[in-house]
């Protein structure tokens, strides 16, 4: 990390424990929820967020169970519905930043409509999927992300539907900000949040994570073998759509992380609006308006 970063979180150093709370952390050990989720609180410092600034919108799964692992705003929803909670306050209040976070069973299950109407909508916020390639916190079962073959709980000779390519799907929607993190690289991750932060629109942010306890299939010396980083790419365009989906295709050998794709010229949902719709809340007398 950057000396002049470091510098900063020092003397931020207060506000980053601030950011904790007394709540204990459930998470297996080695997860890497543990690395995500400090990489958010640096971002959120470093980018001089106020408690304020931002709220933070969890669904149900391993991910979620950080709902009250930091001290902040947080809403704790329903499965696979942590986009349409943060996209619903972020419409109501556009001063606020709304990060939600959600896993991969969850986003490309019953939450994959949300996805893509996040995505379509351009809405201004954040969504983190939390990758690790099976549902955790039902025991190991396979995730459209599971790989094909793979030994899960409920699939115990493997599985035989092929996975789905969540960033080659997620570029198939014109998106305008999309990024991949590894849980094992927190200076990274750091400063992916940080851009996402920055972003006016809907910011797909993918974090390949390892699941120590039900996937064995793809543990951390797993990805450190495969994961490489975008930055060090001779001339790679972070607006060129066609560059980025060819670096998708490759989930197995050469992972790229890093900012992705961005479209700066697609306008967020909420440009031309003259107001936030929290003030559009109230009495309405529909029948007189019919008259």
């Amino acid at each position: 990390m950057d000396t002049k970063i470091i510098e900063k979180l020092l003397k931020k150093k207060e506000k980053l424990l601030d950011m904790e709370t007394e709540k204990l952390i459930t998470w297996c050990s080695g997860c890497g929820n543990y690395g995500i989720q400090n990489a958010l609180m640096r971002a959120l410092v470093l980018e001089d967020m106020e408690r304020n600034d931002f709220a933070l919108f969890f669904d149900v799964g391993c991910s979620g169970n950080g709902s009250d692992k930091i001290e902040a705003n947080t809403f704790h929803g329903l499965h696979g519905r942590a986009i349409s909670l943060a996209a619903g306050a972020a419409l109501a209040n556009t001063d606020m930043k709304c990060i939600a976070f959600s896993g991969d069973g969850a986003t490309f299950s019953e939450g994959i409509n949300h996805l893509v109407h996040g995505l379509r909508n351009n809405y201004p916020m954040i969504f983190v999927m939390h990758n690790n390639e099976n549902f955790g916190l039902t025991t190991g079962q396979a995730s459209a992300l599971t790989r094909k073959g793979t030994k899960m709980n409920s699939s115990p000779t493997g599985t035989v539907v092929p996975s789905i390519n969540s960033i080659d799907l997620v570029l198939s929607c014109k998106p305008s900000f999309v990024a991949r993190g590894y849980s094992g690289d927190v200076d990274q991750m750091t400063e992916i949040f940080r851009e996402a932060i920055k972003h006016d629109g809907f910011a797909y942010i993918e974090m390949l994570q390892a699941c120590p306890t039900y996937n064995r299939a793809t543990p951390d010396a797993w990805y450190a073998e495969r994961v490489r980083r975008v930055e060090d790419l001779d001339g790679y365009d972070r607006s060129d759509i066609w560059a980025a989906r060819k670096l998708a295709q490759d989930v197995d050998e050469n992972i790229y992380t890093g900012i992705l794709y961005t479209d700066e010229s697609r306008d967020s949902f909420m440009v031309n609006r003259k107001e936030t719709l929290v003030n559009d809340v109230g009495y309405v007398d529909i029948v007189s308006a019919f008259l």
